[in-house]
């Protein structure tokens, strides 16, 4: 047993505050230390600190109790009868009336509320008590930064795990929550403030429990914190960053669908402020400065700055809403969305069309996929947008078919001919339009079949196409081309609503279930147009010209590839006129390696084919790849051909090689072969 001698003298030496610091911690771990080998029991240490837990003298007794507190700490995992915790927490619970011992108290209180079931936890009734003593006593936004730290966190405690015995308050617990967290600015209290709110609505999850009368003076406590603007720099607060207060504010005004009132109007009004209104108010600024001719160089340096800091600020917010508008919309469901969607629609359209990029990229690598937008603000608003297809399916379709802005695409798209033909403000609208209708053909089947019932049908009329010349007739012919099906703009869109198509159904389940969705719309027009549109494809080769050669090759590679690699019962084209366009590629690499671009595009669309079949094993399709692609590529490993450069060669044959194993061993097998017949001419 420890010395009673001794005990005192590490007493003392915490509670002393003239001890300096290492002093006091010393004597803090020393009497955890006894406590933990079962050298002294927390009964008898109580006793030994009696005089300082209940001096009149505010310092002593202030340290007295915060030594307790921290002791407890220390002892989390050492088992505590019933008896002597509900002993310990009534104790705390009275301190917390005590301002000035108000640490000690809050330490205490934490460290017996966070306590594990198997070394005994507080009661139920006890935490309860807690609670009341905590509304009642404490004036949080009163105290100092750390005290308030410490009352948030044993609030969070007490939601988290009492939260039977604490939701019998009721109104008093939710006032005193609003009236707790009401104007705090410091970082790490407001992450707390932010997941008591949070908790605190899943304590009431019911629109009839005692949270809705308190939810618009909860949800205006929490708008004004909305965007975050963290700008603190403190070592202190280097551990919080904006992207966490962001998140966790996130999660507080989902929380709960009684926020829905107040949360969605005041996003739609944060993201209307756009990036235009932000170079404005840059122009102005240095318009004002450009009065002075001495400033005039000054004016260009603060202008930009000015510019560059606002249009971040614009995108921030713009950024944040759409976030904030997705998690609230996924929490909030669809009858209580309904309201806003015409409001929504809009703004979401105006995100789209204001920060996608102006031009499209005609690169090999945007051949893997859907050219994904590399704006950020771009790819949330569409990301939100399937989801609000999927939710309310036929508000949001009846919205987008009849949008004067994409409708507007449609009806003037026939004007030009070619890409380069159309003004740059029209291709990013262009853009704009071609994501939307990949999003929202992507999202369901029934908004598929919406997509093709509206949309499809205009863009094979502006091509030329019909059904009647769907015969599988071969289509190099010239003869048959229709100038028209050269249109760059409604190629375009078709390849975006073919992508769509083909990535819905690009998963195991769909495919599997194919046979079952015979009737769907989008798959019978897809059939009837698809040896039409290879056709029209096929022409984008032929109609291009020096000055829109990028752009003609880059549709005719993509939609032919797109056709080719329709997965499992969804196959849209025979297996001749897949043979064609693999026959297509093919003579691109052997004849056009002088082109860089139509080699590169030819070469990776190969690759993408080849892939494919071995992904979604089409066993159908395979010897014609083996026979057409793989054969003739390895036909470029004999040193005899000197019509392809040596490099590019190489390049094509570990393309191909990797798009599948079996590909890779045919190609190992032929370079052996070409090794050993080179070889053989060389030396004999």
């Amino acid at each position: 047993m420890a010395e009673p001698i001794q005990l005192s003298r590490y007493i003392e030496s915490f509670v002393d505050s003239s001890r300096s610091p290492t002093q006091q911690a010393a004597s803090l771990e020393a009497i955890a230390s006894l406590l933990k080998n079962n050298q002294l029991t927390i009964e008898t240490l109580v006793r030994e600190m009696e005089g300082y837990l209940t001096t009149v003298d505010n310092i002593i007794r202030a340290r007295g109790i915060l030594l307790l507190g921290e002791v407890l700490v220390r002892l989390a995992s050492k088992p505590l009868g019933d008896a002597t915790i509900h002993s310990l927490i009534g104790f705390f619970t009275d301190r917390l009336a005590d301002w000035r011992a108000l640490r000690g108290a809050l330490v205490g209180c934490l460290a017996l509320m966070r306590r594990k079931s198997s070394g005994g936890m507080v009661s139920g009734s006890d935490a309860k008590a807690v609670a009341e003593s905590y509304l009642q006593n404490l004036q949080v936004q009163s105290l100092g930064q750390y005290e308030r730290k410490l009352s948030f966190e044993l609030m969070e405690c007490l939601l988290e795990r009492y939260p039977n015995a604490v939701a019998s308050l009721g109104d008093t617990l939710i006032y005193g929550i609003c009236e707790s967290v009401d104007g705090e600015k410091d970082p790490h209290c407001l992450m707390l403030t932010f997941h008591i709110i949070e908790v605190l609505s899943r304590l009431f999850p019911d629109p009839s429990d005692a949270l809705a009368g308190f939810a618009h003076e909860l949800f205006e406590i929490l708008g004004c914190y909305f965007p975050i603007h963290f700008t603190h720099q403190k070592d202190e607060d280097m551990t919080i960053k904006r992207d966490d207060l962001a998140r966790a504010l996130m999660l507080a005004f989902s929380s709960t669908p009684l926020f829905e009132p107040y949360a969605i109007p005041l996003l739609l009004e944060k993201l209307s402020s756009s990036l235009p209104s932000a170079k404005v108010s840059a122009n102005e600024l240095f318009l004002l400065f450009e009065a002075n001719h001495n400033l005039h160089i000054l004016a260009i340096g603060v202008s930009l700055k000015m510019s560059s800091l606002l249009n971040v600020k614009y995108a921030c917010l713009q950024l944040d809403s759409l976030r904030y508008l997705t998690d609230c919309t996924m929490k909030y469901g669809a009858d209580r969305m309904a309201k806003h969607i015409e409001a929504i629609w809009s703004s979401l359209k105006e995100a789209i069309f204001s920060s996608l990029e102006s031009v499209l990229l005609f690169t090999p690598e945007s051949l893997e996929g859907p050219d994904l937008p590399k704006n950020e603000i771009a790819a949330e608003a569409l990301s939100l947008l399937q989801k609000l297809i999927v939710q309310n399916t036929k508000l949001f379709l009846d919205l987008i078919v009849v949008d004067e802005d994409i409708n507007m695409i449609f009806n003037t798209i026939s004007n030009y001919k070619n890409y380069h033909e159309i003004p740059l403000e029209r291709k990013q609208r262009l853009n704009a339009v071609g994501r939307i209708i990949f999003t929202t053909a992507k999202a369901s089947q029934v908004s598929c079949n919406r997509v093709f019932e509206c949309f499809f049908s205009r863009l094979v009329d502006i091509l030329g196409l019909s059904a009647r010349n769907s015969s599988e007739q071969p289509y190099f012919d010239e003869s048959i081309l229709i100038s028209k099906r050269c249109n760059h703009g409604a190629l375009y869109l078709s390849i975006e609503i073919l992508s769509a198509c083909r990535d819905m159904i690009a998963s195991s389940e769909t495919i599997l279930a194919a046979t079952s969705h015979t009737d769907e719309t989008w798959k019978y027009l897809l059939q009837s147009f698809s040896p039409a549109l290879t056709m029209g494809f096929c022409s984008a080769f032929i109609c291009s010209s020096e000055g829109t050669h990028d752009a003609a090759t880059y549709i005719g590679v993509k939609g032919l590839l797109i056709l080719a690699t329709f997965p499992g019962g969804y196959s849209l084209i025979s297996k001749t006129v897949f043979e064609k366009i693999l026959v297509t590629f093919v003579s691109i690499i052997n004849e056009e390696y002088s082109k860089r671009l139509s080699w590169k595009l030819a070469l990776k669309a190969l690759g993408e084919i080849g892939s494919f079949i071995e992904r979604y094993h089409e066993s159908e399709k395979e010897p014609s790849y083996m026979d057409i692609v793989v054969e003739k590529i390895l036909s470029l490993a004999f040193v005899g051909d000197f019509g392809i450069p040596f490099p590019l060669r190489l390049e094509a044959l570990s393309d191909i090689g990797t798009s599948g194993r079996s590909y890779m061993l045919k190609v190992v097998q032929g370079l052996e072969e070409a090794i050993y017949a080179n070889l053989y001419e060389v030396y004999v």
